[in-house]
């Protein structure tokens, strides 16, 4: 790997689905203890970016690189729970994994859902539920983090905690994180460097810059507003305590 202290790394790559250019010259780089965060409208190829970038699919042109024998842990987009099998938080946990009742536990409070451990899966909130799949996750003690719309089904508030966790999570065990959002003015206090894809990248950098950038701009009008509302209120409640959400909607 060109850069020895990266993680993974894709460089120029394309992919190409029924004719259609889905990635276009794309370059990304994740670096152990630093969250990047890929955002951009619906279509802009950000799902199928983090499949190149978990070796899921091989990209048309380029080269991806991932670190040997990388462990990665994924929080996919979203997770089906059928509402008629019995299944315990713990039993979901450790649902092909070999993990001690001790070593679950302690997982389950890091994420802040240890009283969650005897919960019927089903009965879950929202922000509850990902918090649980992020626990999953970390079983693995991944290197790499990778969260595809972490936040999906969570109210704003639930939001801000739940990167607030991310951020934590990356200080205390120095993984990388690669998270993909939609929406950059709540990830933007919990991310280091953003990435604007709209099937080939738009613009990257630090997330205030790129929300000032002319390309993020013409891709999400309404932003400017949000960000200056968000940026005003998450300075009043970045200290926080961290807490399982009720149940919420997404908005």
């Amino acid at each position: 790997m060109a850069d020895k202290g990266a993680l993974a790394r894709v460089e120029e790559a394309v992919v190409r689905l029924g004719g259609r250019t889905v990635l276009d010259r794309v370059g990304l780089t994740v670096q152990p203890g630093r969250i990047i965060t890929v955002v951009g409208p619906n279509g802009a190829g950000k799902s199928t970016l983090v499949r190149v970038v978990l070796g899921l699919m091989r990209p048309d042109e380029g080269r991806v690189e991932r670190r040997p024998g990388l462990r990665v842990g994924y929080v996919p987009q979203r997770i089906a729970v059928d509402p008629v099998l019995p299944l315990s938080v713990r039993r979901f946990l450790t649902l092909g994994v070999k993990a001690s009742r001790a070593r679950v536990a302690a997982v389950l409070e890091e994420v802040g859902a240890g009283a969650l451990l005897k919960s019927p899966v089903q009965s879950l909130s929202g922000g509850e539920l990902q918090r649980v799949v992020l626990a999953r996750a970390l079983l693995r003690d991944p290197e790499l983090l990778v969260l595809d719309e972490p936040v999906q089904g969570v109210d704003v508030t639930g939001q801000a905690d739940l990167y607030a966790l991310f951020n934590r999570l990356r200080d205390e065990r120095g993984c990388g994180i690669l998270m993909v959002s939609h929406d950059l003015h709540v990830v933007m206090a919990a991310t280091d460097e953003v990435v604007c894809l709209n099937r080939h990248v738009c613009c990257s950098g630090h997330p205030e810059t790129v929300s000032r950038h002319p390309a993020y701009l013409e891709l999400f009008p309404d932003a400017a507003d949000a960000l200056a509302v968000y940026t005003h209120d998450h300075d009043h409640r970045h200290d926080r305590r961290l807490r399982p959400e009720g149940e919420s909607h997404h908005g």
